[in-house]
């Protein structure tokens, strides 16, 4: 069963909020579909590392969340990250890139989000 899902536009804007109701900063660095968009979030920690995360499903319930891409073999110097956003922009028009700069690295998804730390 396809469940109701908020429009894209609307789920950037509260992590945005999120973002920076923590004291973190939060940009949009690219609109996409406002209703059914994708979403990449990176997380800049401001020390030349960064992590980025991409929206996926779970197999068994079905549910939306997010895999952090070093489970895709992509390093976390921020220079190779931007080199993946640049890659994802030029595919997928419809995406949506979300940038968070905060030195404890906290990304702020309140989806289940898959790392190599618990990816068993």
């Amino acid at each position: 069963m396809d469940e109701a899902r908020l429009p894209t536009g609307l789920w950037v804007s509260a992590l945005v909020r999120r973002a920076q109701l923590a004291g973190a900063s939060a940009f949009i660095l690219q609109r996409g579909d406002a209703e059914r968009g994708d979403v990449l979030v990176k997380v800049a920690r401001l020390d030349g590392t960064a992590q980025a995360f991409v929206p996926s499903f779970d197999l068994d319930t079905g549910a939306r969340i997010f895999s952090d891409l070093a489970l895709r073999g992509v390093d976390s110097s921020e220079e190779e990250i931007d080199a993946y956003i640049q890659r994802a922009r030029d595919r997928d028009s419809d995406l949506w890139v979300v940038e968070i700069e905060d030195r404890e690295g906290r990304h702020f998804l309140v989806e289940p989000v898959e790392t190599p730390e618990n990816n068993t």
